[in-house]
């Protein structure tokens, strides 16, 4: 049996702004649907699929190890296994690079991974005080012991903890995501208009690409049957550099760069593919979308997640001898446009690669090779489904162009960064 590691197929769900279209849906709705189109593309017999693999972030309270759910809710047997995984912002990639590695230990042969998040349905939670107000009631054993607490009532109690905001804040150095974009834009001198340049072209070629990008994307049906969601709502037609210069800093408001317009949305949405060995592809006449021919996880100081990629890179460097001129095309996940920029700098970077032994930087990067399609920033982070979103875009693209290799890399929050060496067919 081969292990050349094939992905076959790749389709997402339209990504939609959190609270918004796809507001209504779950992420195992999400991912149920991503599933049911990816394995009616595919038409393999469903008793040849040995497990189902699903990362995300939020892991929705209503559906425990949420991967089960999806393969359910897709129509898959009962006897299917299904685990959960979970990598921050590179969940999607873990459910392929997990799939990747049960097929080369023998474990498995075909697994459909999947990338999946509701980042409209990431709770509100009620803070200590108001739960030890509850539990109060609810250890009461008589009527007055029950209404009695309800007098201690006070405006704090209802203080809720926001599930997104403390999701997205480094639990160890204490930083949200946009100050440690901060700290970079600093360190790596990236200026507010170099941020809000950035932002524009990945709307820009975002918008241009709806056409390409519906290869990847199979409409679903919105909640409540109001119709059918069939596209990204987050590139912007005629955005310009104006627009976002009128946007007041978000992380910092006394002296930072970092604004909701150069910044990703918070995003609902998912992605499936499937990964197998590449004889059982051959077998049942699969198309194969590429192959995934080596990865690596690093990891950094949290403060500086945003150079995950750079990290990542360079590991991958080590591991397999790819050079970042060995890609033809990357997908660089721009969580911020000044953690991306900043990733560039540090690849460009020979003092940089110092610090991974390294005597030479690992490569500059023509821009007109990075996130051809837009990126994040534009399309949106369903945190969740990203990683998994860079694969099917880079290995989609690399066949329009008759290219042949792709690195798809992002950052991850906590401190690591993801990085995978694709090829096409």
């Amino acid at each position: 049996m081969s292990t050349r590691i094939a992905i076959v197929g790749g389709v997402r769900t339209p990504f939609a702004k959190a609270g918004g279209k796809l507001a209504g849906w779950q992420a195992d709705d999400l991912g149920a649907f991503a599933v049911k189109e990816l394995l009616a593309r595919l038409r393999l017999p469903v008793a040849r699929i040995d497990e189902l693999v699903a990362g995300n972030v939020a892991q929705p309270i209503d559906a425990a190890n949420v991967a089960r759910v999806i393969a359910l809710k897709a129509g898959l047997p009962d006897d299917l296994i299904a685990s959960t995984v979970h990598r921050n912002c590179a969940s999607g990639m873990e459910a392929v690079t997990t799939a990747a590695m049960k097929i080369r230990a023998g474990e498995a042969r075909a697994l459909v991974c999947v990338g999946t998040e509701s980042m409209s349905n990431i709770p509100l939670i009620v803070n200590r005080e108001m739960t030890a107000l509850y539990a109060q009631v609810a250890r009461a054993k008589s009527a007055w012991g029950r209404l009695a607490p309800w007098f201690g009532l006070r405006p704090r109690h209802l203080n809720p903890i926001i599930g997104v905001q403390s999701g997205l804040t480094d639990p160890v150095c204490g930083l949200n995501m946009g100050q440690t974009a901060e700290i970079l834009a600093r360190e790596f001198a990236v200026s507010r208009a170099e941020q809000d340049a950035f932002a524009l072209v990945s709307h820009q070629r975002a918008v241009a690409a709806r056409a390409r990008l519906a290869e990847e994307i199979v409409p679903i049906p919105l909640p409540k049957g109001a119709g059918m969601m069939e596209d990204d709502d987050g590139p912007r037609d005629g955005q310009d550099l104006a627009a976002l210069a009128k946007l007041k800093p978000y992380f910092d408001r006394a002296a930072g760069t970092v604004t909701v317009g150069n910044a990703c949305p918070l995003t609902d949405g998912a992605a499936a593919v499937l990964v197998c060995d590449e004889d059982l592809a051959r077998e049942f006449n699969l198309p194969i979308t590429g192959y995934l021919t080596a990865h690596a996880y690093a990891a950094l100081d949290g403060r500086r997640m945003g150079l995950g990629p750079v990290h990542a890179v360079a590991k991958l460097e080590q591991r397999a001898g790819l050079r970042l001129a060995d890609f033809d095309l990357v997908e660089l996940n721009e969580a911020f446009a000044a953690q991306a920029i900043a990733c560039l700098r540090g690849f460009a970077s020979p003092d940089y690669a110092k610090r991974f032994g390294l005597d030479h930087a690992l490569g500059e990067i023509d821009p007109a090779r990075v996130n051809v399609n837009g990126g994040a920033i534009a399309l949106g982070h369903p945190v969740g489904a990203t990683g998994l979103r860079l694969v099917i875009t880079i290995l989609h693209e690399l066949r329009r162009r008759g290219l042949r290799r792709g690195l798809a890399t992002l950052c991850i929050g906590g401190g690591q960064g993801a990085a995978l060496a694709l090829e096409a067919p």
